[in-house]
């Protein structure tokens, strides 16, 4: 607040300094007119501090003062300074660009009034030019004003727009919310259930078939915490303690071991983990992304070819991860029709400026290969 203090006040000081020293050269010497010099050198110059950085009412005041010094320079005693005009034309700009023109505009009238009808040719002539730079000055404050304002309500516009687009999103958010906690969480809810009370009570269940119904409500149990995970996520404003469930991070690559043993449980087949290259830290986008692909991949393999073997494949190079997956399953039949799960891998490779191709693999089987960049390029 100091240095913005000073300013001002440097401003009006420098001018004031002009203004003296050009009055001083105008005297040639210390005569009777000198003192009149100098006091309106002053006059016209130092109120500008409270132009420039007083109040409104105090800019007002000021503004009427150094104008009035000004006209009184130029008409009576023919004084009027460089540095002085400088400051009438600041005192017409400032009031326009605070949008008060009508102000900045009642200081020029006295100038057409003296170009119209003041004795001296060469007072007429200084009222000409000022007069038609404090029309500038003035066209210019009203310019910026105008500018500024039309910026303001754009900004204000835009932000109202914005707070708009998020009050909807965010109410579409809960609205996903509410229909799967409603629906999908309450069905994996009751297969949890089911296939426990399925492995409680069925009499003669062999152990096989005892453990594949704890594998199921294992693997409902997990969906089910990754679904209000998942919840937890939509409702923003939710505490964590209101859903009762710690907000675990994405998963990455370092967890996928741990997908493939709860695959292979469930499916009761071999899945095999194969990588090549030199590992190295790869985006959060990219490692959830080639998570969630393997992910995908091995449900719609337990789902199309079960008890087929399944290897996953991630092969590291210098500037894309290759992430294949491929079953020893009947083909292209395991594919059927496109689905939501390969459009969603898909669309989840394209998030990170990744590609990626399904089909069937040589020598038989299904495979789904992903070409995702060490580094994520987001996508709008």
């Amino acid at each position: 607040m100091l240095s913005g203090a000073r300013t001002p006040l440097g401003a009006a000081a420098g001018l004031a300094v002009l203004s003296v020293a050009e009055g001083l050269v105008r005297s040639g010497s210390p005569h009777s007119s000198l003192a009149v010099v100098l006091v309106l050198a002053l006059a016209t110059t130092l109120p500008l501090a409270f132009v420039l950085g007083g109040g409104r009412g105090g800019r007002a005041g000021a503004a009427i003062a150094v104008s009035a010094a000004c006209v009184l320079a130029l008409v009576p005693f023919q004084a009027l300074t460089a540095g002085a005009a400088v400051a009438q034309l600041i005192c017409v700009y400032v009031p326009a660009r605070a949008g008060r023109p009508l102000l900045g505009g009642i200081f020029v009238v006295p100038y057409v009034l003296v170009a119209l009808f003041a004795d001296q040719d060469s007072a007429r002539v200084v009222a000409v030019l000022l007069t038609t730079l404090a029309s500038a000055a003035a066209a210019t404050g009203i310019t910026r004003h105008v500018r500024s304002t039309v910026l303001a309500h754009s900004a204000t516009e835009r932000a109202f727009a914005d707070s708009r687009l998020e009050h909807a999103a965010r109410g579409e958010r809960a609205r996903i919310a509410r229909e799967l906690h409603d629906v999908v969480a309450h069905h994996i809810s009751m297969i949890a259930v089911q296939a426990e009370n399925a492995r409680l009570t069925t009499p003669g269940l062999p152990p096989e078939g005892a453990s594949r119904f704890l594998a199921i409500g294992d693997t409902a149990r997990t969906a089910l915490t990754e679904m209000r995970r998942l919840l937890g996520v939509l409702r923003e404003d939710a505490a964590e303690e209101d859903s009762g469930v710690r907000r675990r991070p994405q998963p990455g690559l370092g967890q996928l071991m741990e997908l493939l043993d709860a695959s292979r449980e469930a499916a009761g087949s071999t899945t095999r983990l194969i990588v090549s290259g030199p590992v190295t830290a790869l985006d959060p986008g990219v490692e959830v992304t080639a998570y969630r692909i393997v992910q995908e991949a091995l449900t719609n393999a337990r789902r199309h070819a079960p008890g087929a073997a399944v290897d996953v494949e991630l092969r590291y190079g210098p500037d894309e991860l290759v992430v294949r997956i491929r079953d020893n399953g009947p083909g292209a039949v395991a594919a059927g029709t496109p689905g939501h799960g390969l459009l969603g891998m898909r669309e989840r490779a394209a998030t990170v400026g990744g590609t990626l191709r399904t089909g069937s693999a040589h020598g038989g089987g299904f495979v789904i290969e992903a070409r995702l960049p060490v580094r994520a390029e987001v996508l709008a």
